[in-house]
């Protein structure tokens, strides 16, 4: 189906963020704590790390700034509406859906989507050329539809939220937009619902509209974690459930790891997280899968506890 001129049109509207924006200036004394993407899973065990470190005494949710990507994004918004206790507790009493064929049903559009990123980095020249691709084939998935998945999309996650309100601390959520490829960060100057920003940096499949334009996959900006953002904090603590790995060359230079060292030579002091090697069949292939979100959110409560000691410097 040809692209629909709704579609095809981004009217810039002056509340929505430039590409790019840079969030508050950063400090030597300023902390910033990144969520990464990481899906159903991803999400839980960033709940479970977070309520590990707190057990220990450790409440890593004040600090200064907060960048969340995809599944990042919508821990950050849930962290900061509810104690991470609570939020562990409700991953854990999560009810999976019946049916021995539910897990099988989510795994294949996961391994669908899975290919066609794989087919469009293979094609792509960099990350940049990358996002216009995955943004033009969203688009042209979304013409063919009926229009009614945003609608619902927005429901889902604000159910998930416990407020829809920005917090009065910095928290910066990312997103690509869809038309022009361009990263997109929004914050709580953006004039836009909390909700909309959370919804638009999870749509890793079909592309979701905030205020007349069309946005993506955070986790397309650069990768599922986006540490850079955090430049200029003093202590930057990256919690990554996919591990910094990427499907990215790393000549792109958007690894974790690339980030990390830039971060460090900015003199920044970086702690990474990420899922023990036992736990990584939780995330990957398996990252949508609801029926382990309560797996995940344990193995991130004891990831938090084990890492308490190396994260209290922080």
């Amino acid at each position: 189906m040809p692209l629909s001129p709704s579609l095809r049109s981004s009217s810039p509207d002056p509340l929505v963020p430039l590409p790019g924006a840079p969030g508050p200036d950063g400090g030597p004394d300023r902390r910033a704590l990144v969520l990464g993407g990481g899906g159903s899973t991803g999400n839980a065990w960033l709940i479970g790390v977070v309520a590990g470190l707190a057990e220990a005494g450790i409440d890593v949710t004040t600090a200064d700034l907060t960048v969340g990507t995809s599944a990042g994004a919508t821990a950050a918004a849930q962290l900061a509406g509810r104690p991470a206790a609570e939020l562990l507790a409700a991953a854990l009493d999560a009810r999976p859906p019946a049916g021995a064929g539910a897990a099988a049903a989510t795994a294949r559009p996961v391994a669908d989507q899975l290919d066609r990123l794989r087919a469009t980095i293979a094609a792509a020249r960099d990350q940049a050329d990358l996002r216009r691709r995955l943004g033009a084939a969203a688009l042209e998935r979304m013409a063919a539809t009926d229009g009614s998945w945003p609608a619902r999309w927005r429901a889902t996650v604000e159910a998930r939220l416990p407020a829809a309100r920005w917090p009065e601390r910095a928290v910066l959520i990312t997103a690509v937009d869809a038309l022009t490829g361009e990263p997109i960060v929004f914050d709580r100057r953006s004039g836009i619902d909390l909700v909309d920003a959370v919804a638009a940096s999870c749509a890793s499949g079909l592309p979701y509209p905030v205020a007349g334009r069309w946005y993506l996959d955070g986790g397309f900006r650069a990768n599922a974690e986006n540490a850079d953002l955090a430049a200029g904090c003093g202590r930057i603590l990256v919690l990554s459930p996919f591990g910094g790995r990427s499907l990215t060359p790393q000549r792109w230079g958007t690894h974790l790891a690339t980030q990390v060292d830039e971060l460090r030579a900015g003199g920044s002091r970086v702690e990474t997280v990420v899922p023990a090697a036992e736990d990584e069949h939780l995330f990957g292939a398996n990252a949508m899968d609801p029926a382990l979100r309560p797996a995940a959110a344990l193995a991130g409560r004891r990831r938090g506890r084990a890492v308490a000691a190396r994260v209290a410097g922080w």
